[in-house]
């Protein structure tokens, strides 16, 4: 498989409804897509970076100049065995995750299309659906908040995630689980408490969480271990964990009992499929974890959430909770049990509307090989 173009394009999608967190409120998505030319055949994948550098350091504009100086160069032009030997060519770089993941997963992508295979066999998946969660934000009003769950309850997601943060977490909580006492029911704090917080935090176990994501610092395993040395209900780790050795480390310390992946977070499917290793070998569950991605990056979270070990629903949630219209088709939908059916199509599985992508892009840039400029 030789690659002999990259194209990145920057699309503005608005969202339907504002997503908010501990770090703030985000109204629109600024996408940044791959399209790899290997061969003749296209393959697809979204750069997971935010509008700015709050959830990790990288943001759409790190990532974008990172793959046209660097990543891509170091990959154009070469003849790979598979997707998997991306990585070690754009190791130089350190970091930098979410930029090689959208170029490793666009060759992903390829591979499986030049094979004619479904991505998620690719991968080794093993599921023909898929358990689906949904990740609720802070509101305006609590109010507003149990409309938001109400709607999601009964279109069956298997799993309710709340995001919360110091003042919207304890009476957010308890408003819950009064009118929905048997749901699944987890909240993310991306980061907002500190060890101090630790009597708060026990308050939390009134409330049987599933787990309580990443309470402390996002670059923390240490403190973490000691938190949940003092807490029943599970720590699920995510920003701290951007590799299979950070994995390793925080199960061997102790610092958590559940892990989220995301593929973007890790560097791409190769190091995304170490973590599940690890972790099964240790019999932790993961689950996927989402970044208000378009139907592409979707796609890819539903294929690595086929795996054996996603053993948790995950943030892989309908494109109609987000977009008023997605740019794949047809769009993901979630079936009234809670589930998402995997596709049999070859590569991710659904077909990319590019006149739609077209119409959205605001900036595109494509890079090619020596070879394919000649």
């Amino acid at each position: 498989m030789r690659v002999d173009a990259l194209t990145m394009r920057e699309l503005q999608m608005p969202l339907k409804h504002f997503f908010e967190t501990s770090f703030g409120r985000v109204t629109h998505r600024r996408v940044l897509l791959i399209n790899a030319d290997c061969d003749g055949v296209e393959g697809w994948a979204e750069c997971v970076a935010g509008e700015g550098p709050f959830f990790s350091s990288e943001w759409i504009e790190t990532a974008w100049v990172t793959i046209r100086e660097f990543l891509a160069p170091a990959l154009l032009g070469t003849k790979l065995e598979s997707a998997r030997d991306a990585g070690k060519l754009m190791a130089r770089v350190r970091g930098h995750n979410m930029a090689k993941a959208a170029l490793e997963n666009s060759l992903w992508d390829a591979e499986a299309r030049q094979n004619q295979q479904p991505l998620w066999m690719l991968l080794s998946g093993t599921r023909s659906e898929i358990a689906s969660g949904v990740s609720i934000g802070i509101q305006d009003s609590q109010e507003q908040l149990l409309e938001k769950i109400e709607t999601e309850v009964r279109a069956g997601y298997q799993r309710i995630k709340v995001k919360v943060k110091p003042g919207w977490d304890l009476d957010v909580l308890k408003k819950i689980r009064e009118r929905w006492p048997q749901i699944t029911l987890s909240c993310d704090a991306n980061s907002a408490y500190r060890p101090s917080d630790l009597e708060h935090l026990r308050r939390f176990e009134q409330f049987n969480l599933l787990m309580i994501e990443q309470p402390l610092w996002d670059d923390d395993i240490f403190y973490h271990s000691k938190l949940q040395r003092e807490l029943k209900t599970p720590i699920c780790l995510d920003e701290s964990i951007h590799n299979s050795r950070d994995a390793e480390a925080a199960l061997e310390l102790g610092a958590c009992r559940i892990i989220n992946i995301k593929v973007g977070r890790v560097g791409g499917f190769t190091e995304a499929i170490a973590v599940h290793n690890v972790c099964q070998k240790r019999g932790i569950p993961v689950w996927c974890g989402g970044m208000l991605e378009s139907g592409i990056g979707r796609a890819h979270n539903v294929a690595l959430s086929t795996l054996p070990n996603f053993k948790l629903p995950g943030d892989v949630s309908a494109s109609k909770r987000y977009w008023a219209e997605d740019i794949i088709e047809p769009e993901i939908e979630v079936g009234s049990k809670g589930t998402i059916a995997v596709s049999n199509e070859a590569g991710l599985g659904y077909e990319i509307k590019t006149d739609l992508i077209d119409k959205l892009t605001v900036r595109k840039e494509t890079l090619r090989s020596r070879a394919a400029t000649a």
